[in-house]
This record gives C-alpha cells, structure tokens and sequence, in this order.
C-alpha cells in the first residue's frame, strides 16, 4: 500500500476547463488541462502572457471568483482526492497547509489593515495546534529565515512600510512556514531586482530540496533551466507541449516551444535581431478553429484549421500537440 501511494502524482489535473462571462461575451481560458506534478518533483508552466497560466493555477485551488469565472469541467486529484468534489470548509484546510501558493502581487495578496506579524501568525494557528506565543516566535523566526533583516520589528510593520523585495519575502515565508507539499509560484520575482530574484529561487530551490514539490508559473526560460525538472508549456488557453526540462531545450517539438527557445537572448548573438514569433496571440473571445497557433505557424497546413490536434506522445515522456508528429509520435495521449 504505501508503495503504490509512493508512484501515485502528488497532483493530478484531468481535462480542466475554466471560462469567463463578462460584458464582451464569454470565453475560455484554460481549456482540457491536464497534467501531473510528482512528489518532490519542480515543474515549470511557461507561456506568454494571457495564456492561461495563472488561471490554471487558481483553478488548483478553486480560487477562481466566481462571477465572473466558472470552473466548467474537470478533476483535480491532490493525494488521491479530487478536490472539486470538497466543499469550502474543506479547502480552506487545505489551501496555505496542504498546498500554498506564492501571488504574482504580493501587495494585494496581504490584507492593508493588518501587520505582518499578525497575518503569519493568524495563518499558523488556523492551521497548527500553538498557543499564540510560539506562533509569534516561529512566524519571526520564518522572517529571518526568509531574509529579512530586524524580523522581530518588521512583524509590527504593515505591508505599505515593506520593499517590495520584503513584501514578496513575506508571501514566500507566508507559504512554506506550514511546510506545505506543493507550493505554487506564479511568477514570484516579477518587478524584483536581480539580486533578490536570485535569493528568492534560492528558497524555493531550499524548500523543494527540503519538504514539497514546486509549480512555478514563469514566461522565463532560463528560470526554467535553472529551477525545474520538467517543463509545461501553455499557448492560447491549451497545452501544447509536455516534456523534461533536458528535452524541451535539446529538441522541442511544438512549433510555439521551438520559437519561444529561439527568441531567449545570447551574447553569441552579438548586435543581429532577436528571433521573434510572427503575429500576435489571438484573442481569448475570437481564438480559431482547429490547432490555437495555425495563424503563427509556419508548418501550418489545411487539417490544422479544422481539428484539435491532441498531445502525441514523442518517447521518453515528451508530449506534444501537432499534427506534424503524428506519423513520428506512437499515438495521442
């Protein structure tokens, strides 16, 4: 038994599908999700901006607001249970506990009106049995750990009075002190200087070393390279590509993976122009029919403006959604 709950994924998406009503008329924004995060495991979801990424994400947690959103179809298994099935007292225990995750704004994601030290501390004794005491004391500590200079003092500071290097220090610290086994990051160092970037992956690289596994939602590829095992890559609301980190990189095989590669700026390159991917990402309300990249395609051809292309397997794990390995690949997934 516990073998077998050994080879089970930590997290299983099957056929997830998100859409939103709003006054311009519905659309999808995560459409026929799927895809699994091992125990210890770091995965990378990358893509341009507005493909989907964040909304995944929320829809993990079912933290989607709902008007406008709408959490259409799917399953999401977190150790063996589907957590659409629970009800809201249920994911509250298990969202910051089970599974935390890391906002791309860590301004909004702390309440104005409270301290820092008070938002730890309220986290932890909803989630640990503590008496308020050691709560205070561990939560500070979290803060040096995090980086944070003169912790005991910053507790008594609010959001407004912190960097916005401290403030995302905070969030991380907010999402790893209950020692969670999945921490999501969406882009966690958007804005930061270089310095603290460094310093924030090295906590995250700590954490998944010591106790969980990672998701990090980047449009960074050579984050990427650096941080994660295995890498997802999302365009225009689906999946197109699944494979290892080394795969992806040595022979990517969906045309949008093959661009996004190419575009990565290098010395080598000297003073020529970036390569970059012609057209624009359609809109979420318009996208077309058949493959989403036709329009950007270069190797575009008649079947893929009528069909799907679905996710062929390519061997050693590698998956990817293009009619032009069909022949190549042993199958769809």
């Amino acid at each position: 038994m516990n073998e077998r709950i050994k080879e089970e994924p930590l997290l299983a998406v099957n056929n997830l599908s998100v859409s939103f009503t709003t006054d311009e008329g519905r659309f999808t924004a995560a459409d026929d999700i799927c895809m699994k995060i091992g125990r210890g495991e770091s995965v990378g979801l990358v893509g341009e901006s507005g493909c989907g990424k964040s909304v995944t994400a929320l829809a993990l947690t079912r933290l989607i607001p709902s008007p406008p959103g709408c959490i259409e179809s799917g399953q999401v298994y977190f150790e063996g249970v589907d957590l659409m099935t629970r009800d809201a007292s249920e994911m509250r225990k298990i969202r910051g506990n089970a599974i935390s995750m890391i906002f791309q704004e860590p301004l909004s994601a702390l309440s104005p009106l409270h301290r820092i030290g008070r938002q730890l501390v309220e986290a932890l004794l909803l989630h640990r049995r503590m008496a308020k005491r050691d709560a205070w004391q561990y939560a500070e500590k979290w803060l040096r750990k995090v980086g944070i200079p003169d912790a005991a003092e910053r507790m008594y500071n609010y959001p407004y009075q912190l960097s916005g290097g401290m403030q995302q220090r905070v969030m991380i610290a907010m999402a790893l002190m209950l020692e969670p086994a999945l921490v999501i990051a969406d882009e966690p160092t958007t804005a930061l200087d270089v310095t603290t970037q460094a310093q924030i992956f090295g906590l995250l690289q700590d954490m998944k070393h010591n106790f969980g596994s990672l998701l990090l939602i980047t449009h960074d590829m050579g984050v990427v390279w650096e941080m994660c095992e295995r890498v997802i890559v999302m365009y225009a609301s689906r999946i197109v590509e699944s494979a290892s980190r080394e795969a992806v990189f040595a022979h990517p095989a969906h045309p949008y993976t093959i661009g996004l590669l190419q575009a990565i700026p290098r010395l080598s390159r000297g003073r020529k122009r970036l390569n970059d991917i012609p057209g624009q990402v359609p809109s979420p309300f318009d996208y077309p029919r058949g493959c989403h990249f036709q329009a950007r395609c270069p190797h575009a051809f008649d079947r893929c403006r009528r069909e799907t292309p679905p996710l062929f397997d390519c061997g050693g794990g590698q998956k990817a959604a293009c009619f032009l390995l069909e022949e190549k690949a042993g199958g769809d997934c």
